[in-house]
C-alpha cells in the first residue's frame, strides 16, 4: 500500500531556490515527503512554471489573473500587499476561486487523502469550502500562524475565522499564546494542538567557531510596525555612551524602511546601523553568527498584529546569539526570563537600552544565555522533533473513525 497523499494549501511558499520568501512550508513538506505522497497549491507568479517537482513535492500553482496582474502573494504577503494597494481587494474573489478549482482538480485527479491548509485567511476559507461543498471530502488540517488569527478583528471577521475553525477537523498554531487566545473564542481545547513550525538547529543555524564581534547587535525580520525596531533604534544613544563602537545589522526590508533609516539619520546613527536589506535564506546563519546579541523589539501593533511565534529568536538562539525579546505572550514559549533569554518590556527604550548595556558588559551571562538557549530550543524547535509531531497529528486525523 503507497503513502497516504497530502495536499497542501499555502499562499507563502519560495519561488525559487535561495528565494527570500520565508521557507517553512517547504521545509515541513519536504521533511514529510518520505512518509507522504506531497502535493503543494500555492500562488502563481509571472515568470513561475505551473507545476514543478522539486525535492520530491509535486508544486502545482494557480493562475488568479493574467500573469502581470498576480500581485497578491509573496514580496511581504498577502495582508502587506493588500494594504500596499487597496485595488488588489479587487483580486480576492479571483484568488479564492482559483485555489478553489485548483484544489477540487487535484483532490479528484490524485485522491487526496488529507488538506493542510497554512493560515486560516485565505487557505483556511477555501479548505472550508471544500468541506462544505465536496462529499467525502479529506480530512483537514488547518494551522494559523499568528497575523491571521490576531490581526483580522471585526465581527465579519471573527466569524469567517470561526466558521473556518469549525469547518476543519483539526486547529494547529504555533504558540501555547495562540492556543489561549482561540479559547477565548469559545474555541475547544481539545480541537487545537501547538504545533510549531521549526528550524534547522543540526546544520544550518549552528555556532561558528569564528571569534564574534562582541559589540554587535543584529535584528533580521520584515521591517514592520509589529517588530518594534523603532524601539531598538531609538535606545541606541544611551548604549554608545558607554560603547561608542557598537554596531547594529539590520536583515530584511519592509514598509517601515525608509521611516526607520530617517529616525536613523535623525538620531545621527547612520555610521552605527547597517541597513543590510533583504538576505536569502541560505545567508541568515551568517548574519546572526556575526553578531554577540540578537534583539527582537516585537510590539502589539494598533491593529492587533503581533508574532505568533517568531522563527527569528529560534534561528538567532540556534547560531548562538544571546537574545533579547519582548514580554509578550508567544515570546514566552522561545525565552525563559534570565535563562535562555532577556525579555524586556514592549515599547520601552530605557528598559532596552539597560538589557543591551547590562549583558554587553557581562560576558559570561552571555555566554551562558546563549548556551541555555540553544539547548532549549534544539530540544523542542528543531525540525526534526517538529516534523515527527506533524506526522503524528496527520496520522491520527487519517485513522478511521472508532465503531
Amino acid at each position: 500500500m503507497g503513502n497516504k497523499r497530502l495536499l497542501v494549501l499555502t499562499s507563502t511558499f519560495p519561488r525559487w531556490e535561495g528565494d527570500h520568501e520565508p521557507p517553512f512550508v517547504l521545509e515541513l513538506s519536504r521533511r514529510l515527503a518520505n512518509t507522504f505522497d506531497v502535493h503543494i497549491l500555492a500562488p502563481h507568479a509571472c515568470g513561475l512554471a505551473r507545476e514543478e517537482i522539486r525535492d520530491q513535492l509535486k508544486i502545482h500553482r494557480f493562475q488568479y489573473a493574467p500573469a502581470h496582474m498576480e500581485t497578491l502573494a509573496y514580496e511581504g504577503g498577502m495582508l502587506h500587499r493588500l494594504r500596499q494597494n487597496r485595488l488588489r481587494y479587487l483580486l480576492v474573489p479571483f484568488f479564492l476561486l482559483a485555489q478553489y478549482l485548483a484544489a477540487i482538480t487535484l483532490i479528484r485527479k490524485h485522491n487526496i487523502d488529507l488538506i493542510h491548509a497554512h493560515w486560516l485567511v485565505p487557505q483556511g476559507i477555501v479548505a472550508a469550502l471544500i468541506k462544505s461543498t465536496l462529499p467525502n471530502a479529506p480530512e483537514i488540517l488547518c494551522t494559523s500562524h499568528g497575523g491571521d488569527l490576531f490581526s483580522l478583528r471585526g465581527w465579519l471577521f471573527t466569524a469567517l475565522k470561526k466558521w473556518v475553525i469549525n469547518k476543519s477537523d483539526h486547529i494547529s498554531v504555533v504558540s501555547e499564546a495562540m492556543k489561549q487566545y482561540l479559547i477565548q473564542m469559545d474555541i475547544s481545547p481539545e480541537k487545537i494542538t501547538v504545533a510549531p513550525m521549526g528550524v534547522d538547529l543540526q546544520s544550518r543555524f549552528i555556532p561558528d567557531k569564528k571569534q564574534r564581534r562582541q559589540n554587535t547587535l543584529v535584528f533580521a525580520g520584515r521591517l514592520v510596525e509589529k517588530k518594534g525596531l523603532i524601539h531598538l533604534i531609538e535606545a541606541l544613544p544611551a548604549v554608545l555612551e558607554h560603547y561608542p563602537d557598537l554596531t547594529l545589522r539590520i536583515a530584511g526590508d519592509g514598509p517601515e524602511e525608509a521611516s526607520l533609516r530617517s529616525r536613523a539619520t535623525k538620531l545621527q546613527l547612520d555610521a552605527t546601523i547597517k541597513f543590510l536589506g533583504p538576505i536569502k535564506n541560505e545567508d541568515l546563519p551568517a548574519i546572526y553568527q556575526s553578531g554577540a546579541i540578537a534583539v527582537f523589539p516585537f510590539i502589539i501593533s494598533p491593529s492587533g498584529d503581533q508574532e505568533g511565534l517568531g522563527l527569528v529568536m529560534i534561528e538567532a538562539l540556534g547560531c548562538g546569539c544571546t537574545l533579547i525579546a519582548s514580554d509578550l505572550p508567544a515570546v514566552k514559549d522561545v525565552i525563559l526570563d534570565g535563562k535562555t533569554g532577556r525579555l524586556v518590556t514592549p515599547g520601552d527604550t530605557d528598559n532596552i537600552a539597560t538589557a543591551i548595556t547590562e549583558l554587553l558588559g557581562n560576558r559570561d551571562l552571555c555566554k551562558s544565555l546563549a548556551h541555555e538557549g540553544r539547548k532549549y530550543v534544539i530540544n523542542k524547535f528543531d525540525w526534526i522533533i517538529v516534523t515527527n509531531n506533524y506526522r503524528r497529528l496527520f496520522n491520527t486525523l487519517l485513522q478511521p473513525p472508532k465503531a
